[in-house]
């Protein structure tokens, strides 16, 4: 409800008021145009808005305010155009002193003109959010994606950060599922509503809020101030919710511990999509939380009004066939201007909560159109360091398989610490001497002359990077980064088109640097190829794949080295725990002998699948103190404190002291005493 004053509480609810409408026309450019009452044709002007839809209460509701109204003007209808037009309601609460609510602020759609009158059609500013959406974001607190749907929208938020992040879910980071049905801001604005547990609408002064369901009442509707209405003979409640989960491919159902009414569907929310079950659970939970606080009345009521009343208020009505103990909520209003007000709650029958709606029989169909458009995402991820030189050097290997004619997309993160040569500089300074006189009363001595410094400083590496797919070195494309020494983020891409159908494809990316070295560490090369058409499967086909470079060998008084050949042998051997060595032939040059040969062999294991058990804890680290290791891993949720015996004048005394600070949640303290 708008906050009006007690006296404004009063006299609306009079036999009898005094009152009148006015507004205000602004165009485009700027110019005002204001009318009075008696310019407004009578029977003509509406405002209407809603909440939910025609059956049932919503919850993410995003719904635009419609205003029609036809007045007595000249002004030219083309100069309407993008403009506004705002409309004030003015309400006599003592003699001749009047208080103001204003209606809203709403855009001009369609202007048509008669002879002499003006018919205007106006929404509010929820249909600036039906641009496009940019998918530029990814994931943030509700907070953070409707203040970037504000700013792109150039719509005002009504609440501020610590309001939103105050409300159940407000304070979670959600990310957006890719393939999602998100098209446009008002989309996004709609699932936000729907994980904060309210709906969305604009204000009386153009901005956009949020709103909750509520259960205490803000006004009564006598019989005398209504001309009809129409109560349910039941109450709408909710006590179960079920949200389709894109992972598991399976709605879930989340119920109060006494489900006997009915149930929200959710349907598929990109936004919840991401992340821990429990977090999803807690998220569910908290929206179930908000939806228990409907008990509502259905009813429709034909009043005479009050243009205080906003969607969402929650009203009783009294006298005739109104049962004074049931409350409602507004869900639909319609003012008249100079007329009739009508309000409106939707609701369904809890006894028809085992019925089956269609949204719930279209929930398998959907599932099985997202499956036929699922994106696969193959991951990469070091699990050993790297140390990049003047040699190419494997750092991301990634197999996947084709199973139809696709294109896909390559994108990489790399985290490297750089460490730029030394390089010696040379330059010449030119500088004029002064040197102080020699004798008192002397004058001071200038000349110029030219220094040669010399002096040390960071270099710049060059790191370039090689891709190649299915051994096939692509020559056409090498991307390079100028660094100098320190820790640098290397952000790579490169879209993989014409991927043919049943093909089993190796993309590999390569890296070396001049001028200096570059250490990747263990876990700090992300990679990844997603795209459609893509297997899933992620078994390991028993390959393994060996590569070795040897730098060039130089030798001494201008000999050239000659050419050689190696030959390399496999077998199938049956692994066992033993060293890893190779043996070379004698190697020759000229006759020359070489006094030492060497070369670094590492070995990288490479985890397919690993179980941890209890009886690995011996190999953890981890505080006994907090962590129960007796048949699985999990936190200690009982602790106990033991009491000592302090000195006191007759009499025993024991103290025990329980240290709270340390938990996040006690649920309850048990005192035992023992002889």
């Amino acid at each position: 409800m708008y906050a009006v004053s007690e006296q404004f509480k009063n006299a609306i609810q009079d036999n009898t008021r005094s009152y009148y409408w006015d507004g205000k026309i602004t165009t485009k450019d700027g110019r005002e145009f204001s009318f009075t009452n008696e310019e407004i044709v009578k029977g003509s002007g509406y405002i209407s808005n809603q909440c939910s839809g025609s059956t049932e209460i919503e919850i993410g509701s995003v719904y635009a305010a419609e205003l029609g109204i036809t007045l007595f003007s000249n002004i030219d209808r083309y100069s309407l155009e993008n403009g506004t037009i705002e409309l004030f309601f003015h309400l006599e609460i003592a003699l001749d002193v009047y208080e103001t609510v204003p209606m809203g602020v709403y855009e001009i759609t369609e202007a048509n003109r008669t002879v002499k009158c003006l018919e205007i059609k106006a929404y509010d500013y929820m249909l600036r959010f039906d641009k496009s959406f940019s998918f530029e974001v990814s994931n943030g607190t509700p907070h953070d994606f409707i203040a970037l749907a504000c700013e792109k929208c150039g719509v005002e938020m009504a609440q501020t950060k610590e309001e939103i992040d105050s409300m159940p879910n407000g304070a979670f980071v959600f990310g957006i599922y890719t393939e999602n049905d998100i098209e446009t801001w008002r989309d996004l604005i709609y699932y936000i509503a729907q994980v904060l547990g309210c709906f969305a609408t604009i204000n009386r002064v153009g901005k956009l809020e949020f709103r909750k369901y509520g259960n205490v009442s803000v006004m009564d509707v006598p019989n005398t101030q209504r001309f009809s209405s129409s109560f349910s003979d039941f109450v709408t409640r909710y006590t179960a919710i079920n949200s389709t989960n894109i992972r598991t491919k399976q709605s879930e159902y989340y119920a109060l511990q006494t489900d006997d009414a009915l149930t929200m569907n959710l349907g598929v929310n990109p936004l919840l999509q991401f992340g821990l079950i429990e977090t999803r659970t807690t998220i569910l939970e908290n929206i179930l939380n908000d939806l228990s606080l409907i008990n509502y009345l259905p009813f429709d009521s034909t009043t005479i009004g009050n243009p205080a009343l906003d969607l969402g208020d929650i009203i009783t009505f009294s006298g005739g066939q109104a049962d004074e103990t049931q409350i409602t909520t507004i869900t639909k209003i319609t003012y008249r201007i100079n007329g009739k007000h009508t309000l409106k709650c939707v609701g369904k029958n809890p006894r028809l909560s085992r019925a089956k709606s269609k949204n719930d029989k279209n929930i398998t169909g959907l599932l099985n159109q997202i499956e036929a458009g699922k994106i696969v995402v193959h991951s990469y991820l070091n699990a050993s360091p790297f140390t990049i030189s003047t040699i190419n050097t494997d750092i991301i290997s990634i197999e996947f398989a084709s199973n139809e004619d696709t294109d896909a997309q390559f994108n990489a993160s790399i985290l490297l610490n750089v460490k730029a040569d030394v390089v010696e500089k040379i330059g010449q300074a030119v500088g004029t001497i002064t040197i102080p006189p020699l004798t008192e009363g002397g004058a001071e001595i200038k000349q110029d002359e030219n220094f040669t410094l010399s002096w040390s400083e960071d270099g710049k590496a060059v790191i370039e990077v090689t891709y190649s797919i299915n051994d096939f070195t692509i020559t056409t494309y090498h991307p390079k980064e100028t660094l100098g020494s320190g820790d640098h983020i290397l952000n790579l891409y490169y879209p993989l088109t014409g991927l043919k159908a049943g093909t089993y494809n190796t993309f590999r990316v390569r890296l070396k640097i001049t001028g200096g070295t570059a250490k990747i560490e263990r876990s700090q090369a992300i990679a990844a190829i997603s795209g459609q058409g893509l297997a899933a499967s992620k078994t390991w086909d028993g390959r393994l794949e060996l590569s070795d470079e040897l730098p060039t060998v130089r030798a001494g008084g201008g000999i050239n080295p000659i050419s050689f050949e190696d030959q390399v042998n496999y077998k199938f051997l049956t692994p066992t725990l033993s060293n890893i060595t190779e043996g070379y032939q004698l190697l020759s040059l000229g006759g020359m002998p070489v006094a030492t040969f060497e070369e670094g062999l590492q070995v990288n294991p490479v985890i397919i699948k690993e179980t941890i058990t209890v009886s690995d804890k011996n190999k953890m680290e981890y505080s006994s103190e907090y962590v129960n290791t007796v048949d699985r891993f999990e936190l200690q949720t009982n602790y106990s404190f033991i009491s000592s015996e302090l000195l006191i004048d007759r009499g025993r005394l024991c103290k025990v002291t329980a240290n709270t600070e340390q938990f996040s949640r006690v649920d309850g303290l048990e005192v035992v005493v023992n002889g």
